[in-house]
């Protein structure tokens, strides 16, 4: 069932005997908060949000300023799988206010709502369908496996199918529609993929799905992780963003007379986000192990190209369903599960859309391995590489314009100096890697 009102969730909280409702927000690097309230407090919060104290939450207020309020969205009222069904918890997903009501310009669902009306005002409704990948192991205490399966495989080998089960039940619950589940390439890794919807929408969807997997392994007595990179010489996690931009009932990447069924418009999208890659990888890769995962080698996209079924290329136009055009998209490959989907999601859009509003011209596809071309082959066909590490990355997004105008002054610079300080405590850390091969012989 699906609430929509204000009366529908304070109906169904009396009815079902609900014990707790969360109200649940996403701080600027994406990790997801909440806090609890009794059902005498539901009708208040419904009708004015709740108050609380935004200093100590990443990227909020400073200590002067701290005063917020989360304002729960009754049409994202959700009953939690992993709690006592006898006393119900439930949750709601929040925008965050300041106390006159005003949005609040360091809330990342916001950065959506702003980029998603943007693309209203033009006419255009934009859809994603996020594939994410996430590791399952023993404990939280290292990468120990529970199977050494491999792609698409099933029991034994696949040692994670029940929990898999588990969590798309728990998912169904709470009225997410699931496409496909397998096991992924390397061992102990899996992948459950999301049906398609409207961007804002997905965001929350994409915030639910990581905690419902990670609750589901925990009850089961796992732990899922969603790292980019938690295993040396594996392949690491991705979030592969299939996107597509409709006018009405119409799909406006779609042209059959194409040969690739790619409308002008699809095509200027792509090359939005190609000429923006590098600029946007810090809020769609941000974390210091991200780039750990974009390397040669392991089916992570390094090189900004297009192609139609070469997976090693950046962005790829699926070729399941050639010639239907509601099926017609793009698929972005080199983001990770571990980002903030409400801010990488808007500045894939924005760079999308400034190609769009720019007509950007595409170049042609590449079609071979990229991996298997030596540099100067890459360098005449113009293709560039994705940063290397976060400082790289860093670097490219502080001189971006349209980063610093999606993500607004506000989170744009809260983000960018918490990056800083990331890397600058991974740059000095001494790892075990360099005790154990210096401090024999140094």
């Amino acid at each position: 069932m699906l609430w929509k009102t204000k009366e529908d969730v304070l109906k169904i909280v009396k009815e079902r005997n609900v014990s707790f409702i969360q109200f649940w927000f996403t701080d600027v690097l994406g990790i997801l908060k909440s806090f609890a309230i009794t059902p005498s407090e539901l009708e208040e919060g419904l009708e004015e949000g709740m108050g609380f104290d935004g200093s100590s939450i990443e990227g909020f207020a400073r200590i002067e300023e701290s005063d917020m309020i989360a304002m729960p969205d009754p049409s994202s009222f959700q009953f939690l799988p992993w709690r006592p069904q006898d006393r119900p918890v439930a949750r709601m997903v929040c925008d965050i206010l300041r106390p006159d009501g005003t949005h609040y310009e360091g809330d990342s669902r916001y950065v959506l709502k702003r980029m998603t009306g943007k693309l209203a005002e033009r006419g255009y409704k934009a859809y994603m369908g996020p594939e994410l990948e996430f590791f399952c192991f023993e404990s939280q205490d290292g990468p120990k496996l529970i199977d050494k399966g491999g792609y698409f495989d099933n029991r034994p080998l696949d040692q994670g199918s029940d929990l898999r089960r588990e969590i798309i039940f728990a998912l169904q619950d709470m009225g997410i529609r699931v496409e496909y589940s397998h096991h992924e390439v390397a061992p102990s890794q899996h992948e459950i993929d999301l049906r398609f919807d409207e961007a804002l929408a997905m965001a929350d969807k994409t915030m639910t799905y990581r905690i419902t997997v990670k609750e589901t392994a925990l009850r089961k007595g796992y732990y899922a992780t969603f790292m980019p990179k938690p295993i040396f010489g594996q392949n690491g996690n991705g979030m592969h963003v299939h996107q597509s931009l409709f006018k009405g009932d119409t799909n406006a990447f779609y042209d059959s007379q194409d040969e690739h069924h790619l409308s002008h418009k699809a095509k200027s999208y792509i090359a939005g986000i190609m000429r923006h890659a590098r600029a946007i990888a810090a809020v769609t890769n941000q974390w210091v192990n991200s780039y750990k995962r974009l390397v040669p080698g392991y089916e992570a996209p390094v090189y900004i190209s297009w192609a139609r079924r070469n997976r090693s290329a950046m962005i790829r136009v699926p070729m399941y369903k050639p010639g239907k055009e509601q099926a017609t998209r793009i698929e972005f490959r080199s983001p990770d599960p571990a980002c903030n989907p409400y801010l990488a999601f808007a500045v894939m859009l924005a760079a999308g859309l400034e190609g769009i509003e720019g007509n950007y011209p595409l170049p042609e596809p590449v079609e071979e391995d990229i991996y298997e071309m030596d540099e100067v082959a890459r360098e005449r066909a113009g293709i560039e590489s994705l940063p290397g590490n976060l400082f790289e990355a860093i670097q490219e997004v502080e001189n971006s314009e349209l980063v610093r105008e999606t993500l607004g002054d506000h989170i744009f610079n809260k983000f960018i100096a918490n990056k800083k300080i990331e890397w600058d405590r991974y740059r000095t850390h001494v790892s075990q890697y360099e005790i154990e091969k210096y401090l024999p012989i140094l």
